[in-house]
Formats: C-alpha cells, sequence, structure tokens
C-alpha cells in the first residue's frame, strides 16, 4: 500500500477549464522533458510482514505434528536466528527452524510432551527479504492439549558483582519447587535474554513457580557444573494478569511524532524480576600446570588454595632447604626461588610434589605427583648470552680507557631491579612504592632518607617502609597507619609512608645498598624530588548512606570508565573521600557482610547467596575547592535501574526500525507524506 499524499488542488469552471487544457498539456510535456534522467523507483516498502496463515493454525490445540509451518505476506528472513529464537518447554534435541521463501518451517526433534502449551518465540529475528523491515516481538504458539497458556514472567538478569547485563543467558521455571529440582531436571519453560537482560517466558499456565537463570554449558536445561552462571530468586512467584492501557507512538519521520494511541492490552505480572547471576567459586583442587620462565624460580598453580603448602621431595637434587618459598593470598599460587646457584644452572628438576587433591566424591585426599620442571632458556644459551654481555661491556671499558677516561677491570655485578612508582605530583594521601622482580633478603633503612623543605632548607621527615599487600592497603584506605603489617617475608613491593603536607616540596633518597635481593644484589642510588599539591586542588566527596548504619561497608568511587579510584571501608554509614580530582565519577557500594574486605560471589550447594551491591544512579560532577555532600538510599531505586548507562559495558542492541525512507522522498519531491496508519 503507497502513503497517502496531499495534492494542491486548482478550482476552475468548465469554460475556463477548456481555454486553459492546451496550455496545460504544454506545462505537462515540458515537465515531462525537463524530468528526463535517472527514474524514481517509487514508493519504499514500509510495512513489516504479516502472518497470513499456520499450519497448523495459530493457538491451535490437540496439536500432534513436529512440522509446522508458518505463512507470510511477503518473503521473510531470519537473522541470527540461533541466539534469538528459542523454542519453550525447552528442546533437547535443538530444533531446525528455517526461513522458506514466504514461510518459516520448524521442525522439532524431541517427543511432544501431553497437555502442554508450546512457544516458538522469534524476538525481532523475522524481517521482510528486501527493506529489512521489522515483524517485531513474535511468538507462535499452539498446544497439544485442549487450552492455550497464555500467562507471561519477565524481568531482568544482571551480574551480581557490577550489574551488568547478562546476553543470552536462559531463564526458566520450575513448577517443582524444591531446590534440588534445578540440579537434575530441565526448566519447565524457558526464554533467552536480549543484550539488555530482559526476558520474557510465554506460555505460562497459573500455578506457583521458581524462577532461575542459567548459562547452559552442556545443552541440559538444568544445573550441573559449578562452572556455569546462574541466578534464582529466594521466592516463589505466582503469575497473574489484568486488562490495562499503554500509549503507542506514531512517528511520522525519525524526529517528528504523528500520533499517539491509547491501547488496551492485558498487563502480565511479575514483569519486573530481577535476578543476580554469579558463578560459584571453584572448590575443586588440582594442580593446573607447572612453569619456569626463569632459572632462578619455578611455580606451581592450583585450581584452588590449601591450609597447607605442597611437600617436594627432589629426585635428581637435594630440596632440603633448596627454596625460598613465596605464595599469593589464595595459596592457589606458590613460587619457588632456588637458593644455590648450582640448582639455578641445571636445566630439568626431577621432583615428587605432594599436596592435597579433591577426588570424585569431594574430598581432599593425598595425591603425589613426578613432575619434570624445565627452563625455559637452557643453561647453554644463558652463557651465550652472558658472555655476550660480558664482550659489550669489555668494548667500552676499552673505548673508555683509549679515551683516557675512568674505565673499570672487573665487570660489577647487576644491580637490584628496582622501579619506582613516586610522581613529582602527589595527592597528600598516596605513597610512595618500590617494586621489584623477586623477594628482599634485608632492607636497611638507615640507608633510604626522605626530606621536605621548609623556608628554602631541607629538613628530616618521618617515614615508614611497609610490605604493599592486600591488608595494608586496605588499612591506608582506613587511615589506619598504626596498624600496618610490617612483615617483609616474601613480598616484592614496599610503600614509604611520608607525614605528606599539601603545598611541600619531598626528597625521597635511597644509598647503594638500600634493598638486598634475595641473590644479593644491591639496590642503586636514587633520588627523586616530590611535591605534594594543595588541598585547592582537590574536591570532597560526603556520601551518607541511609539505611546501613552499623553495616560492613566497601564504597568505591569510580572514574568515567568505571575504574575505581578510591576506596572507603566504613561501618557507620559515611563514605567520604578527599582529594578527589575534578572530573565525572560514580560510585559502587558492597555490603560487605563477613568484613572481608572483598566482594563474596554465591554457592547454590550451600545456599549461600552473593553479597549485596548497589550502584549510585547518578554521576557526582567534582570541582576543585568544593564539597559534594549527597544522601544515598540504596535501596531507592530497582536493581536493574542502577547503574548508569555511561559506565554499562554491554550496550543494549538497536532495535531494528522502519527507515521512513518514504518521508525523505516525500520531502523531496514536495508533498506531504502521511503514513499508513
Amino acid at each position: 500500500m503507497k502513503p497517502t499524499v496531499s495534492h494542491h488542488r486548482l478550482i476552475l469552471s468548465l469554460p475556463s477549464l477548456g481555454r486553459l487544457l492546451p496550455l496545460l498539456l504544454a506545462a505537462m510535456l515540458l515537465a515531462a522533458c525537463a524530468r528526463m534522467g535517472q527514474p524514481d523507483g517509487g514508493w519504499y516498502d514500509e510495512q513489516p510482514p504479516r502472518v497470513i496463515g499456520a499450519e497448523p493454525a495459530e493457538n491451535a490445540t490437540g496439536v500432534k505434528t513436529k512440522k509446522l509451518y508458518i505463512y507470510f505476506s511477503e518473503y521473510i528472513k531470519l537473522t541470527n536466528a540461533t541466539e534469538k529464537v528459542i523454542v519453550s518447554p525447552p528442546q533437547i534435541e535443538q530444533a531446525e527452524i528455517t526461513a522458506q521463501g514466504k514461510r518459516i518451517a520448524i521442525k522439532l526433534a524431541d517427543s511432544l510432551h501431553a497437555n502442554t502449551t508450546y512457544t516458538v518465540d522469534f524476538s525481532d529475528a523475522i524481517s521482510d527479504n528486501n527493506e529489512d523491515n521489522p515483524l517485531g516481538n513474535y511468538a507462535y504458539v499452539f498446544s497439544t492439549g485442549d487450552k492455550i497458556d497464555t500467562l507471561e514472567v519477565s524481568g531482568t538478569v544482571i551480574q551480581a558483582n557490577d550489574f551488568e547485563p547478562v546476553k543470552g543467558i536462559l531463564v526458566g521455571l520450575y513448577s517443582d519447587l524444591a531446590d534440588s529440582a534445578f540440579t537434575c531436571m530441565p526448566m519447565l519453560r524457558v526464554a533467552r535474554t536480549d543484550a539488555s537482560g530482559r526476558f520474557v517466558i510465554r506460555g505460562v499456565a497459573p500455578g506457583s513457580y521458581r524462577v532461575y537463570a542459567l548459562q547452559d554449558q552442556d545443552g541440559n536445561y538444568f544445573y550441573s557444573q559449578r562452572s556455569e552462571m546462574m541466578a534464582t530468586l529466594p521466592d516463589t512467584i505466582s503469575p497473574s494478569a489484568f486488562p490495562d492501557i499503554r500509549q503507542d507512538t506514531l512517528w511520522r519521520d525519525t524526529l517528528h511524532i504523528l500520533k499517539i494511541n491509547r491501547v488496551n492490552y492485558t498487563h502480565y505480572m511479575p514483569d519486573n524480576l530481577v535476578l543476580k547471576a554469579f558463578t560459584a567459586p571453584q572448590t575443586d583442587r588440582y594442580l593446573v600446570k607447572q612453569e619456569r620462565k626463569d632459572a632462578n624460580m619455578f611455580s606451581l598453580f592450583f585450581s584452588y588454595g590449601s591450609d597447607s603448602l605442597p611437600t617436594i621431595k627432589g629426585l635428581n637434587f637435594n630440596a632440603d632447604n633448596a627454596f625460598f618459598v613465596q605464595s599469593n593470598d589464595k595459596r592457589d599460587t606458590i613460587n619457588y626461588w632456588l637458593r644455590d646457584s648450582l640448582l639455578i644452572n641445571q636445566d630439568t628438576l626431577s621432583m615428587a610434589v605432594s599436596y592435597l587433591k579433591t577426588d570424585s566424591t569431594g574430598r581432599l585426599l593425598p595425591q603425589t605427583d613426578t613432575l619434570q620442571v624445565l627452563s625455559k632458556i637452557p643453561y647453554e644459551r644463558r652463557l651465550k648470552l652472558e658472555e655476550k654481555n660480558r664482550e659489550t661491556w669489555l668494548k667500552e671499558q676499552n673505548r673508555l680507557r683509549r679515551r683516557g677516561m675512568r674505565y673499570d677491570s672487573i665487570m660489577p655485578r647487576p644491580a637490584l631491579t628496582m622501579q619506582w612508582s613516586a610522581p613529582t605530583a602527589m595527592a597528600p594521601d598516596d605513597n610512595v612504592l618500590f617494586k621489584f622482580q623477586e623477594p628482599l633478603l634485608d632492607i636497611d633503612t638507615t640507608k633510604i632518607h626522605l626530606y621536605s623543605k621548609i623556608d628554602s632548607s631541607w629538613y628530616r621527615s618521618p617515614f615508614k617502609i611497609v610490605p604493599y599487600n592486600e591488608k595494608n592497603r586496605r588499612l591506608l584506605m582506613q587511615h589506619q597507619v598504626d596498624s600496618l603489617d610490617t612483615t617483609r617475608s616474601g613480598e616484592t613491593t614496599f610503600a614509604l609512608i611520608g607525614e605528606w603536607r599539601p603545598n611541600v616540596e619531598y626528597s625521597v633518597e635511597t644509598d647503594s645498598g638500600a634493598f638486598v635481593g634475595l641473590y644479593g644484589e644491591l639496590s642503586e642510588t636514587k633520588k627523586q624530588g616530590i611535591r605534594i599539591n594543595s588541598d585547592d586542588q582537590y574536591a570532597t566527596v560526603l556520601m551518607t548512606i541511609a539505611g546501613f548504619e552499623g553495616r560492613h561497608l566497601v564504597v568505591d568511587l569510580l572514574n568515567s570508565s568505571g575504574n575505581v579510584v578510591k576506596t572507603v571501608y566504613t561501618d557507620n554509614g559515611k563514605a567520604n573521600f578527599y582529594y578527589v580530582k575534578e572530573g565525572t565519577y560514580f560510585m559502587r557500594m558492597l555490603v560487605d557482610d563477613n568484613n572481608n574486605g572483598q566482594w563474596d560471589t554465591g554457592d547454590f550447594s550451600k545456599q549461600l547467596a552473593p553479597e549485596d551491591v548497589y550502584y549510585y544512579p547518578r554521576k557526582l560532577e567534582c570541582r576543585a575547592k568544593w564539597d559534594l555532600s549527597e544522601t544515598w538510599n540504596p535501596t531507592a531505586v530497582p536493581l536493574q535501574n542502577q547503574k548508569p548507562e555511561a559506565i554499562t559495558k554491554q550496550k543494549a542492541e538497536k532495535k531494528k526500525t522502519i527507515q521512513h525512507r518514504n518521508a525523505e522522498r516525500a520531502k523531496k519531491l514536495g508533498i506531504e507524506y502521511i503514513p499508513q496508519i
């Protein structure tokens, strides 16, 4: 059908029409001659395809066949059918769904259940073949019984830790309300989330249900692997429906509204479920791999940590006191630094490693593996590299000698590799970091100096050197400097904590040998000037969190990329951020009930939910010299609407719409365009 076009009207009497007829004919001939050239293609098809029939018919009952056909008014195509089209009840053996000209053919492989409503939900996968006009959210429905179940359940799935929408995850219902149903039988009815995390489960019968989400890795439609992301609601739901009215907007073009219609429709409830998806912790323990990137150390990687470290028996070397052992906080990665140079030069270390491994029943039992740990760079190659470096050094010394300059006759040992993190301009709550590639044997604080400049004179300033580990980082954020842990065992990063005062210039200086590496290397002399910025270069954010007084909270200030720039630990409902650079920020809060300073995921087998997270729904504009005071009720805004779009990484897909190309054509022709309603 063509759009309606309004024409200019001429009101003429019959005599005058007769006199003007030759002139009108001449004008039409001239216009035709003037328009010769590229012919106009006519009006565009802006109508989506229409369903004109189906076999069996839509909403048919008593259906026995597994071959289904849907017929359309024009040629159609299916886009991303494997992602967007889903059959409910779920099909263990995937259905075959294909576009065939003006029809869609559906071939179900699974047996049909008796007295069951089936839905084939196409979402927005159907569009016409020529102009790509979308049919919209279409679902084909039939029943093997004598009635059609029509209720619907909808909502959103987000990741529990960062509220990112979860795309493509299954959401299903169970009429069996026992928790065990989710781990042993397929979902009753299913849907799949779109890019916004939204889902609609159709064809639901009246009753009570449990709702689950599942990133189904093995295609069995139930939770069978701990590695599968999942979500659940603690309460049951009872779907219902009632008549309602909504406003539908008809657009003249992409900018102008033609008409707003009030449309009667059936409102299905619940329509705002929020499922927080998480992956259970991997508790099965086994040896993942061994690695020896550097000749002087090797690492063992486990799938999960343990309170007890492995024991090592050397098969081609003596393992007694052979290692300096270093593990991470989770104790799932263990580094073994070789103390003896003979072992370092040995390309292959054969050893029996005994550790605790999870068996098939989930118990931790002793396990011994024989490992051959090979150096990534063989000893012969390392010798050649050392010789090449020595030759280069000798050439440089000979060049200095020939020029009568000072030179060395003995090649010095390599200095301890040390990286400084000390900007020349620093905020008053920052600190200087020293980073090393190996554990330290000793730190001589008498060879480390901090000076402050007052009235053009330099004075000694107090400082502390502490390991920069997770515990101390948290204490520094809580301004508990006196509680810092000074134990240095196995650490490779250290912080210099000073009494940094705004607008004061400092100098950090280290003498030769201030830091001694595990193999006796000495750090070199180094000096760094630092100026502490003034207070008026920063903003302060003062956030009062309503309703969470007395609970352990971890509150993060996020930049425009969603990355953490500052963290506050609090239990009094006050989160104050000082020395905030001017800019746009966002805020996230973790309810840290176990007070371990980090987000803990859930575990369905133990009926543990993930720790609660909330996002401040608005951006925070911070200006230098300004205090920004806000009050936040984290439960006031629904969870799915809390995370600002600016820091949401999983963006919603652009919905297919009619392009309104006829409006542009009418504008070029200078006529009024009224789209079909």
